[in-house]
C-alpha cells in the first residue's frame, strides 16, 4: 500500500488530486448537510475551547469560523473540518497565561495572539518546504504519551469550573490549591456538571447522526438551570455581538526567543494535530490528502483567526468524522460549517448568556477523557516495558512540566532505544568467518565463494554485515573490525547493508587507516552504488591495501590473487 506521506514531485504539489478535481457543487447536498450538521457538533466545544483558553467563549467561536471558512478551500484534505482543538487550546491557556501575568491582560492578550499569528506563519512555511511529510513521523509512544497528557491537562482544567471554584494557573498551581479551596465548592455547579458529563455519556452513539451529544446536554442542562435560583451558578455572561476587531500583531522584540519558543510549539502541535486527523480522513473516505498543502492551508486560517481574536486550532477529529458520515465530501462542508456558526454567533448572543460555566465544564471533561489514548495504555505493557515507560515519562512530564520538553525528551529518549535496537539486531545479523574455520554456509556463500574461502586458510577473514550502519551501530562496527586485526586479509561484505551512515563510514575509513599502519589488507565488497561514491568521496582507497570491489565474489579473488603474488615473493 502506499505510504500516505509519500509526495509527488515538487512540480507536482500543487497538482489537484481527483477528489478536488471534481467539481465542490456535485456534491452540494451532502456538504450543506455536513456542514450544518458540523457546526451543531462545534458551537458548545468552540464556546468551552474558548472558555478555557482564558480568551472567552467569542475567541473559540471566531477561531472555528475564520481557521475552517480558510483552512477547508485551501487545506490538502477535501473532507477535513477545522477549529479549536483541546490541544491547541491547552497549549493556548499556558501561552495566554504567562503572556498576562507577564504584560497585563490587554497587552498580555495582544502578544498571545500575535504568537499564534507567528505559529500560523511557521505552519506555512512547514509547507512550503515540504516538511509535512516529516513531521508526525514521530514514535507512536511519544505522541501517545502527548495526546495522553494533554487529555490529563484538559481534564484537570475543569475540576475548578465543575466546583465552582475560581482556581487559575498551571496544573500543580490548581491541584495544589485544590484541597484546601473544597469547603467552597459550589453544590449546584458540581451537580449541573456531573448531570451534563453523565448525559453525553449516556447518550446513544447512532443519535449522534442527527443531533450531536453535547449540543442536547448544552441545551437541556441550560434549560434546567433556569429554574434554580438567580445567581446561584457561574454563567457565561454575554458574549459580545457583531464582527470582530482586527487585532494588529504586536511582537515584543526583547522577548523574542520566549514567544518563538511559545510559537514554534503551537505551530509544530497544530501541523501534528491536523495531519493525524488527515490520516483519519484518509481512512474514512478511501481518498489521500497532500501534507504539504494541509499545512499550508492551516496556516493562513491560523494566522486569519490570530487578527481577529480568534483561538489558533487545527483539523479536528471529531468534526471531521462527523461531516463525513453527514454527507460531507468537499471543502465545500466545511466553509458552510463555518458559515453556519457566523450565522448563530451573530445572533444567539443573549441566549449564551445564561449558559453555566459547570456545563462547559462537563462537555470538556468528556472531551479530555476522549483524547486520553486508553487502548494504548492498557495494551502498552504487554508489548514493551521500553516503550511503556517512555509513554508515561512523556505523559507526566507533558502534565506537570512542559509540552515542548516533554516531547524533546521523549523524541531523544526514542531515537536512543531505536539506536541501541539497531545496534543489537547489527551484533546479531553479522558474521565473521575466517577461511581456516566457521561454516561458509552461514553465509550461503557460492560454491566458487567458499573454495576461494577455504583456499584462502587463515589469512584471511570474511565479516558480512546486513541490516542499517548508522551512528548507533559504528561503536560495535569497530570493536568487530578490531578484533580481526589477526587476520593479514580482511573482507569487509557490504552485500546486504540497507543504510551507510557518515559515521560509520568514518568508522570503516579510521579501519582501513589502521589496518595500511599494521601492514594489512582490506577489502570492500559494495554491490551498491551510493555507497560506493560516499566512501570515494571519503577517498578511502588512498591508503594503501584498501580496495573496494563490487561483489563478494570479486573481493574473494582479488584477496586470493593478493595471496598467490605474496607467496611467490616470498619463494622468489
Amino acid at each position: 500500500m502506499r505510504s500516505p506521506f509519500r509526495e509527488p514531485p515538487e512540480s507536482k504539489v500543487w497538482r489537484l488530486s481527483r477528489t478536488w478535481s471534481q467539481p465542490w457543487l456535485k456534491n452540494w447536498r451532502g456538504d450543506i448537510t455536513g456542514g450544518i450538521t458540523t457546526a451543531v457538533v462545534a458551537l458548545p466545544l468552540a464556546m468551552a475551547f474558548g472558555l478555557t483558553s482564558g480568551a472567552g467563549a467569542i475567541a473559540g467561536l471566531w477561531g472555528a469560523i475564520v481557521l475552517g471558512f480558510i483552512a477547508a478551500p485551501l487545506g490538502g484534505t477535501p473532507s477535513q473540518v477545522s477549529g479549536p482543538t483541546g490541544p491547541m487550546t491547552v497549549i493556548m491557556a499556558a501561552v495566554i497565561t504567562a503572556l498576562v501575568g507577564r504584560y497585563g491582560p490587554e497587552a498580555g492578550l495582544a502578544v498571545a495572539f500575535t504568537v499564534a499569528l507567528l505559529a500560523g506563519g511557521l505552519q506555512v512555511l512547514f509547507g512550503v518546504f515540504r516538511l509535512g511529510q516529516y513531521i508526525v513521523q514521530m514514535p507512536y509512544s511519544v505522541i501517545s504519551g502527548f495526546m495522553s497528557g494533554i487529555g490529563v491537562i484538559v481534564v484537570v482544567l475543569q475540576l475548578p469550573i465543575l466546583l465552582g471554584l475560581n482556581l487559575k494557573g498551571t496544573i500543580p498551581q490548581i491541584l495544589g490549591a485544590l484541597p484546601a479551596q473544597l469547603p467552597n465548592l459550589n453544590g449546584l455547579a458540581l451537580l449541573i456538571g456531573c448531570l451534563t458529563f453523565a448525559l453525553i455519556r449516556a447518550y446513544p452513539r447512532r443519535w449522534n447522526r442527527w443531533i450531536p451529544a453535547p449540543l442536547v446536554a448544552l441545551v437541556v442542562i441550560s434549560a434546567l438551570s433556569t429554574l434554580l435560583p438567580e445567581g446561584s451558578l457561574p454563567r457565561l455572561g454575554a458574549i459580545p455581538q457583531g464582527l470582530p476587531t482586527l487585532r494588529w500583531p504586536e511582537l515584543r522584540f526583547d522577548d523574542l526567543r520566549l514567544l518563538g519558543g511559545y510559537a514554534i510549539t503551537l505551530a509544530v502541535l497544530g501541523s501534528i494535530d491536523s495531519l493525524l486527523t488527515s490520516l483519519v480522513a484518509d481512512n474514512i473516505t478511501r481518498t489521500q490528502h497532500r501534507s504539504d498543502r494541509e499545512l499550508i492551508g492551516q496556516g493562513l486560517g491560523n494566522m486569519a483567526a490570530a487578527l481577529v481574536g480568534g483561538l489558533p486550532g487545527a483539523g479536528a477529529t471529531m468534526r471531521t468524522v462527523t461531516n463525513v458520515q453527514a454527507g460531507g465530501k468537499t471543502p465545500l462542508s466545511g466553509m458552510v460549517h463555518s458559515l453556519a456558526l457566523l450565522i448563530v454567533t451573530l445572533g444567539a448572543g443573549p441566549f449564551a448568556a445564561g449558559i453555566p460555566l459547570a456545563v462547559l465544564g462537563g462537555i470538556l471533561l468528556h472531551v479530555g477523557l476522549e483524547i486520553v489514548d486508553w487502548s494504548f495504555l492498557k495494551r502498552a505493557p504487554r508489548l514493551s516495558w521500553k516503550a511503556t515507560g517512555l509513554m508515561w515519562l512523556v505523559l507526566l512530564l507533558t502534565v506537570f512540566w512542559d509540552l515542548v520538553t516533554a516531547v524533546v525528551i521523549g523524541v531523544s529518549l526514542a531515537n536512543v532505544i531505536t539506536i541501541k535496537d539497531q545496534a543489537d539486531a547489527l551484533q546479531k545479523s553479522s558474521q565473521r568467518i575466517a577461511g581456516g574455520d566457521g561454516d561458509p554456509n552461514a553465509l550461503k556463500l557460492a560454491g566458487e565463494e567458499q573454495a576461494l574461502l577455504r583456499e584462502a586458510g587463515s589469512e584471511l577473514a570474511l565479516l558480512n554485515l546486513a541490516g542499517p550502519l548508522s551512528f548507533g551501530a559504528s561503536r560495535y562496527l569497530t570493536q568487530l573490525l578490531q578484533e580481526s586485526a589477526a587476520y593479514a586479509t580482511l573482507i569487509l561484505d557490504l552485500t546486504a547493508v540497507s543504510h551507510l551512515g557518515v559515521t560509520a563510514s568514518l568508522a570503516i575509513d579510521a579501519v582501513c587507516r589502521d589496518a595500511t599502519r599494521q601492514g594489512r589488507r582490506v577489502i570492500l565488497a559494495v554491490p551498491q552504488e551510493r555507497y560506493r561514491e560516499r566512501l570515494g568521496r571519503l577517498a578511502i582507497t588512498r591508503f594503501i591495501g584498501v580496495e573496494i570491489c563490487l561483489t563478494r565474489l570479486e573481493a574473494l579473488q582479488c584477496a586470493r590473487s593478493h595471496q598467490l603474488a605474496a607467496r611467490s615473493e616470498k619463494a622468489s
